[in-house]
């Protein structure tokens, strides 16, 4: 069964070269340098309830780059390409680690904007950079290193772009290189490999870097770092595409591959030591000349949720040579929005209503509410909603983010709160699960205890807002109970994903701890650890250098 193929996509659509074809590049050129020294530490903290011990660590020590140095970009280290293609060292801790904090989290996200004197535009067009912080006995090791796709490698060999990327397309030196490589679209054989979204521990212990397409899923070691190869997927499902964000735990792995021939979305299971994938059931889509957009998606105990978003996939703007302000996306607000519900168990779709309209790249949980007598009456799904509003996309451009100039221009967002009722009725609803305020109506990048996954949780950690700004800028603790958020914020600072770590035997939903890493405005960053009851810091590391902004991370605990 093909999930996604492009042989038919295109034959209604007459495409001419004048309205697809623009092969001057020269306009997107990188500028000088700029790093800064400046860094302070948190004051020392005593953390009640943690067994913590002091660090007085060695200075970092730099592994040389095999190549030359990458030059930086004149701008916020947040969307700076990363200095050097590798580096590992151990870094000086100021405050106190727990010292049952014993693992590896990974962070994976676009590190490298530039291929010579070509800037990229987007921030998802970056080569993947993977970062890794490894905690034992209080001590923090840290390291980095960029994953070798086949996208990477040849733009390094061949000094350009030669794989599609989210927004960008190799340089075409005439039409008929163009025409040739339509037809590489077609098999999929174009399109790139750069895993730069995000990076899952499998059952079996291995460790997978994720994108958009199904050909970007590199596996890697979390020990150096080192890519080691594709993960091929042991199966005739075929198609080129997935949703970035698979559910994975000790248990399965499951995503939905979208169909753009017969708008709809298979859902599969993998069971942990294969790597064939196996439909559960398919969803036909209810509106719109496409599947909407499938970032990520949401389960519970027993089903799995499957958005379609008006924000929707387009063949056309895959053929371009220049991306259009919604990329490989069209806005169909005519088309309607639906959730639909599928039983894990049977495959059948039991629930699929209309909602709001509504943009999310982020799900953050779902759940079950049951009635006195135990039977489930509707399902519950939360997501980081931008208020429908597709602006956010063209806001992540890379001259955009690089440009902030004081005045408050991040849109919109919310943790927005699907109710779908499972009475049969058509419609359901979409209301925010606080007010926006309490998180300065920014709202994205959210982790939860894992032991909460498809379950009534209270707690989440996000990217919030504190405004003015242009990027989510705080780390927010959100309180769904009690309807709160407790906020972080370092002036100028950009943090990334906020990722919990549970306290081995913790009863509680948030004991824990959270870790982030922040970028600078003066070019320099730092690890950073807080509690997860009190959302307060318990220790942060200062890096040799601030690292490029990243996108979402894993926890791979120590055997």
């Amino acid at each position: 069964m093909d999930s996604l193929s492009f042989s038919g996509i295109f034959s209604s659509h007459h495409v001419s070269p004048s309205t697809v074809l623009d092969f001057d590049q020269s306009n997107h050129r990188r500028d000088g340098v700029f790093l800064g020294k400046k860094f302070s530490f948190a004051r020392k903290q005593d953390r009640q309830g943690l067994t913590i011990n002091h660090v007085a660590s060695p200075l970092p020590v730099i592994v040389p780059s095999l190549e030359k140095e990458i030059v930086p970009d004149l701008n916020h280290v947040a969307w700076t390409s990363v200095r050097q293609e590798r580096w590992e060292g151990e870094l000086v801790v100021q405050g106190e680690i727990p010292l049952w904090l014993k693992g590896t989290y990974l962070r994976n996200g676009p590190g490298l904007w530039h291929i010579e004197d070509y800037n990229f535009r987007h921030l998802f067009d970056g080569y993947a950079t993977l970062v890794k912080l490894h905690f034992e006995n209080g001590r923090l090791i840290a390291g980095h290193r960029q994953i070798q796709s086949e996208a990477y490698k040849a733009a390094r060999k061949n000094k350009k772009i030669c794989f599609r990327e989210f927004s960008e397309v190799p340089k075409y030196e005439n039409f008929m290189a163009y025409v040739g490589d339509l037809a590489k679209l077609f098999s999929g054989s174009s399109l790139t490999d750069n895993a730069n979204t995000g990076v899952v521990k499998l059952g079996d212990g291995r460790v997978v870097c994720l994108t958009e397409t199904q050909k970007g899923s590199l596996v890697i070691d979390p020990n150096s770092l080192e890519t080691l190869g594709r993960f091929e997927y042991g199966d005739s499902l075929g198609g080129l595409i997935h949703s970035a964000h698979p559910i994975v735990t000790e248990t399965e792995f499951l995503t939905l591959l979208p169909d753009l021939v017969n708008p709809g979305y298979l859902v599969v299971r993998m069971e942990p030591g294969t790597n064939e994938r196996k439909v559960i059931g398919r969803v036909n889509c209810r509106g719109g000349p496409a599947p909407g957009w499938v970032h990520s998606f949401p389960v519970t105990k027993h089903y799995v949720i499957v958005p379609e978003m008006p924000l929707r996939y387009c063949a056309q703007n895959l053929l371009r040579a220049e991306p259009t302000p919604l990329y490989k996306f069209e806005w169909h607000p005519e088309s309607k929005a639906f959730l639909h519900v599928m039983c894990k168990a049977s495959g059948k779709v039991v629930a699929s209503v209309e909602v709001p309209l509504f943009v999310t790249f982020h799900f953050i949980n779902a759940y079950e509410e049951e009635d006195e007598d135990g039977r489930v009456t509707a399902i519950i799904a939360d997501c980081c909603e931008h208020n429908a509003n597709t602006r956010i996309l063209d806001q992540l451009r890379l001259q955009n983010l690089r440009s902030f100039n004081g005045e408050d221009v991040l849109p919109d967002a919310r943790v927005g709160r699907f109710t779908i009722p499972l009475d049969g009725s058509p419609y359901g609803k979409l209301e925010s699960a606080l007010e926006p305020d309490e998180h300065g109506r920014g709202m994205d990048m959210c982790s939860i205890n894992p032991a909460n996954l498809g379950k009534k949780y209270r707690y989440a950690y996000a990217c919030g807002a504190q405004r003015p700004c242009h990027f989510p800028n705080t780390l927010t603790k959100l309180d769904f109970l009690m309807k709160k958020a407790k906020n972080w914020h370092d002036e100028g600072a950009v943090p990334s994903e906020p990722f919990f770590v549970a306290r081995p035997g913790a009863t509680e939903e948030d004991d824990g701890v959270v870790i982030s890493l922040i970028s600078e405005k003066n070019g320099s960053g730092y690890a950073l650890l807080l509690d997860g009851a009190t959302f307060e810091e318990i220790a942060r590391a200062k890096l040799p250098y601030g690292l490029p902004y990243g996108l979402h991370g894993c926890w791979v605990p120590k055997k």
